[in-house]
């Protein structure tokens, strides 16, 4: 009786602790620019009250951590545990270990192979060089058989050594692939090797599901794009694109991937400083500057410190959903997603949008000749990200540009130079005098001309751009007179560029005159002239 019960005691025992460790797993992730959000689920019932999500790894924030459950589930204790792993904590990093293991058990096997190969040549030669021993008689020979041991001989030593030379090539190419995954198990190892546990206590009055959600950086996303321009249709398609790769230390097997553009922040109120001036020469400026400017700082170095990558994969033919709110714009990746901890990049094809665009060709006379083709248009919906910019015209690879979504308030992107538009520069005056009274001031006169012919077959848009001299002394002046009248002396609120934009028709030259005038005083050296 009392056997009976200590089954019975130790079989409830075994079923409590095996209902409370489960390995739960990775349901959904959200990828953010720099960091993600993994979410993992464990099935519960109503029978316990108690259940331990394992396999957790050690290094997210804590801080971070939320758990919720499925409707007639109420969460209570949730405690979290830190354990040292010296297992593999990934299915990745037991696959490499497994395999690294199968090939060093091949390449042993090889090894007997070898010496058993050995064995048989050792031996042959033996026959062939050994004396023999004091009062040892060599075995006498028949003339007749003399061919059929040397053949014997010959075939034996040639299998040998044959056999030992496949076994070092085999094992040249086993220590290659030996050598490769152990590189990866290492790079796969870089992160950190311990594991955390969380408990969590609940009440339930039906079957469901308890969800742990936790926030972890070495993971993200980054955008890349795709703009095709039709110079035909003017027009551009837009394809965004995003380049996935995490080594959090653990894989993400068939999960729902969820894409955002926003980034997770701490939620601090910001108060406004005072700002002071004041004449105080001896100390040092850190001492007056003020919190906005401090803060403008940091946020400069911050921005200078983020590194930029190019890289590319395959993509999915499913559709992306895209999700449009308030702040953000997030992409819901169809179906299930496998990713390795191995930092391996992945490119998923998010949407595409057919922009109606305005064709310009672009020219910078003064700091290059060169005639770009430029497509203009509103700013496309959304949340747009700052990236790498793929560009493509009527089908053709052009080149890449980066595109700062910050910068402008419409899309405006090059797609190469224009090979039938022809742009000749030519100084026509560069004089040095004096003016002023009885000559105290000096003078230096600049005068460009830019031609400007068409080999279109079609009218193209022109907009030719023109940085004019700009002063910053007031002993310095500056006369500037353009021919034709330039559409505007300030264009894009830029101090100094003339801008020129008017069509130009087939086989027509246009002229464009930059006439300058700078004067300043005889005894200083002034700098920007050329």
């Amino acid at each position: 009786m009392k056997n009976r019960s200590r089954f019975v005691l130790s079989a409830l025992y075994l079923l409590t602790m095996s209902a409370l460790a489960e390995e739960s797993r990775i349901s959904r992730v959200t990828l953010y620019a720099g960091s993600a959000t993994v979410e993992r689920s464990v099935a519960v019932t109503p029978e316990a009250s108690r259940v331990e999500l394992t396999g957790l790894p050690a290094n997210f924030d804590v801080r971070s951590l939320r758990v919720e459950a499925d409707p007639g589930i109420r969460i209570g204790e949730v405690s979290v545990r830190d354990i040292g792993r010296a297992s593999a904590l990934g299915g990745r990093e037991a696959d490499l270990e497994a395999r690294i293991q199968g090939l060093k058990d091949g390449r042993a096997m090889l090894e007997v192979e070898a010496k058993s190969a050995e064995l048989v040549r050792d031996f042959l030669v033996s026959l062939s060089s050994r004396p023999p021993a004091e009062g040892e008689k060599r075995p006498s020979v028949d003339a007749k058989s003399i061919p059929v041991v040397l053949e014997a001989i010959r075939r034996g030593g040639g299998d040998a050594l044959g056999a030992i030379q496949r076994v070092e090539v085999k094992k040249r190419a086993l220590d290659k692939q030996v050598a490769a995954l152990e590189r990866d198990l290492a790079r796969l190892r870089s992160g950190a090797r311990d594991a955390r546990t969380l408990v969590v206590s609940y009440s339930a009055t039906q079957p469901g599901e308890v969800r742990a959600l936790y926030h972890v950086t070495n993971a993200g996303w980054r955008p890349l794009y795709r703009a095709s321009l039709d110079s035909t249709g003017s027009k551009v398609e837009l394809e965004r694109q995003a380049i996935v790769t995490q080594r959090t230390g653990e894989d993400w097997r068939g999960v729902s991937l969820r894409l955002s553009t926003g980034v997770p922040r701490a939620a601090n109120m910001v108060d406004p400083g005072t700002w002071e001036v004041a004449l105080v020469p001896q100390l040092a400026e850190q001492g007056f500057m003020s919190d906005n400017l401090r803060a403008a700082r940091e946020s400069a170095k911050v921005a200078q410190a983020a590194p930029a990558s190019r890289a590319r994969g395959d993509e999915p033919k499913a559709e992306v959903a895209e999700l449009q709110t308030q702040f953000t714009t997030e992409f819901e990746v169809p179906g299930r997603v496998d990713l390795g901890a191995d930092g391996r990049q992945v490119t998923v094809s998010l949407a595409r949008q057919s922009l109606a665009a305005k064709q310009r060709v672009r020219i910078v006379p003064r700091r290059d000749a060169t005639p770009l083709v430029t497509a203009e248009s509103a700013f496309p919906e959304g949340v747009w990200l700052s990236g790498d910019v793929q560009l493509y015209r009527d089908g053709s690879y052009i080149g890449s540009t980066y595109w700062n979504t910050q910068a402008k308030e419409r899309l405006v992107l090059p797609f190469g130079r224009d090979d039938r538009i022809q742009v000749t520069v030519n100084r026509l005056k560069n004089r040095n005098g004096s003016g002023g009274i009885i000559g105290q001031r000096a003078e230096r006169q600049i005068v460009d001309q830019y031609s400007i012919t068409s080999r279109h077959k079609a009218p193209v848009e022109l907009l030719v751009l023109e940085s004019a001299p700009v002063a910053v002394s007031d002993k310095i002046t500056v006369e500037a007179a353009f021919e034709p009248k330039p559409k505007t002396l300030n264009w894009e609120e830029r101090r100094g560029v003339a801008a020129w934009e008017q069509p130009l028709v087939p086989g027509q030259t246009l002229k464009f005159v930059a006439d300058y005038t700078i004067s300043y005083p005889k005894d200083v050296a002034i700098a920007g002239l050329p």
